[in-house]
This record gives C-alpha cells, structure tokens and sequence, in this order.
C-alpha cells in the first residue's frame, strides 16, 4: 500500500501508453455510468470476491484520472497540503525560479520558511494559477470584444 503524503514526487509521471488511455477510455465511461447518488460506492474486484466500499467522491476522481488519462495526458496526484521547494513550484507554473522567488517577494504566493529554505503549499501555487488564468482569460476577452468593435473579426 503506498502512503500519500504531504511531499511531491521529484520526477513527473510519464504520459499513458496507448493501451493504457484505451483503458482508460472504456473504464471511465463505464465507471462515470455506475456513479450514484450516494455518499459511498460498493466495488467488487474481479480477482477476489471482497466488497470494497469507496467515497463516491473519490470516484468521481478515479473518472477524471481516467478521462485525462484516455486523452493520453500524464496524471499525478498531490495533496493540497503537500510542501513544494521553490524548484517544485517554478515548474508547476512553467516560469523559472528566479520569476517564481520574484511573485513571493512581491507578495503574490505565500511561502513559509524550513530551516533556510522557502516551502510554498501546492494549493497556494494553485490559487495563484487560477487567478493567473482567469486574468488571462479576461484579458483575451477584452482584446475579442475590442477587436470586433473596431471591425476586426472573421
């Protein structure tokens, strides 16, 4: 049994074989279909006959691992609370560190300190990538509705 704990896995997962996203693809659909209402799910193992019974909430993500996985994207887990290096943090923005170390003394992601070294929580990274994307999103939109008030759309 492998533990999560509140650390990230140094190396990226590899990306879905092709075999493995068609898998993926047949099992989230029919997973997605047997998803009820309830606050839990029943599974029976096809090479046992236990009965394990599972948060439907964490099925619905087992759905989406399968659904990025059939679109032969990687897939990882971290946990909210995991503690990333500022190495970690750059790479899951896609900016450099030295840019990264800029938005903490700016104030824009929190850090806290382990000894010498700044540890920024995953979710604070997140937070600050979804604020990232809605303003880039606002910012395309801004510049569609201006372009086809001065008559530049298709």
């Amino acid at each position: 049994m492998v533990a999560l704990r509140n650390t990230v896995p140094p190396s990226p997962p590899a990306p879905p074989t092709a075999h493995e996203a068609e898998l993926a693809r047949s099992s989230s659909r029919l997973l997605a279909a047997c998803l009820g209402q309830g606050e839990s799910a029943r599974l029976r193992v096809h090479d046992g006959n236990d009965v394990i019974e599972v948060p439907v909430s964490a099925l619905r993500l087992l759905v989406d691992i399968l659904a990025n996985m059939a679109e032969g994207r990687a897939v990882g887990l971290m946990p909210k609370n995991a503690e990333l290096t500022t190495q970690q943090a750059a790479e899951l923005l896609n900016v450099s560190r030295p840019f990264l170390i800029s938005l903490i003394e700016s104030g824009q992601i929190e850090c806290h300190m382990v000894g010498t070294h700044r540890r920024i929580y995953a979710r604070d990274v997140m937070a600050y990538k979804a604020r990232r994307d809605a303003e880039g999103r606002e910012a395309m939109e801004a510049l569609a509705a201006q372009a086809q008030e001065l008559g530049m759309g298709y």
